[in-house]
């Protein structure tokens, strides 16, 4: 006798939600959010911890004048920043922009918590350990302060960026992105260069021990500022890189422009 399937009891397993079988898929947008997200935590951290140290690489000469290339390492990752922002603005508009910021905010906290737990936790003896304490503590030490000095800098000029950046996508009308990323990125930088400058100059000393004075500080900030005017230039075709790779591999699209974000 062949027995009939019982069809009464539906297979619960066909109408449960895609994300209850599947909690690790992530829509192409989610996908591409979280990694740019994790990008932009990672630049910003390694900008922040490395900070401390300034390089140089001789002078130049603008109108006359001679211009010693020195700033923060942490130029080499920071930079990754501007990128990013521009493109979390264009995709996922400045709600989707702001939160990252605070999630880097968040994380930079973490950060300074535990290199904070790292300089003040006691030394093993000096032949049970492989670095000196007193490097260990002048390196990180100004690490941490450098964090603090950065996060008010950071927060300034990232909310400024992602404010310019959708007042001149509306302006523009969506058009002339090689405009709005610029554009915000100059304007964003001028002042996170002051005030990052301007934290460091009250809290943080110099190499050979003494405070920087005021002359130090604005030429830092000067030559900050010039160096990241130059990159947010040279970084432009990046902008579109980031669009088409964007287009092609993950097949978003920018948000529309409205005529005033409501959550900006």
């Amino acid at each position: 006798m062949t027995r009939t399937p019982n069809t009464s009891t539906p297979d619960r397993s066909r109408s449960r939600p895609l994300d209850s079988l599947y909690p690790h898929a992530m829509s192409a947008a989610q996908t591409l959010y979280l990694w740019l997200t994790a990008i932009f935590i990672t630049s910003l951290l390694v900008a922040n911890i490395v900070g401390s140290k300034f390089f140089n690489f001789g002078t130049i000469t603008l109108f006359g004048i001679e211009i010693a290339v020195e700033h923060s390492v942490g130029m080499f990752a920071f930079p990754m920043t501007f990128l990013l922002t521009d493109l979390l603005n264009e995709y996922f508009g400045a709600r989707g922009a702001r939160r990252v910021t605070l999630v880097g905010l968040a994380m930079s906290m973490v950060a300074y918590a535990f290199i904070f737990a790292a300089v003040v936790a006691p030394p093993a003896p000096a032949g049970r350990t492989f670095v000196d304490e007193s490097m260990f503590d002048t390196v990180l030490g100004a690490s941490g302060r450098m964090i603090i000095a950065s996060m008010v800098a950071y927060l300034a000029g990232q909310f400024t960026d992602i404010w310019t950046f959708g007042v001149m996508k509306r302006l523009t009308g969506g058009r002339k992105i090689w405009l709005r990323a610029t554009g915000s990125t100059i304007i964003s930088q001028a002042v996170d260069s002051l005030a990052i400058m301007g934290v460091l100059y009250f809290f943080q000393r110099l190499a050979d021990g003494t405070r920087p004075d005021l002359a130090f500080t604005l030429t830092a900030a000067a030559k900050g500022y010039f160096i990241k005017f130059s990159i947010a230039v040279a970084i432009t075709p990046l902008i579109y890189a980031g669009r088409w790779i964007v287009r092609t591999w993950f097949g978003l699209e920018p948000v529309p422009t409205p005529a005033r974000d409501p959550h900006a």
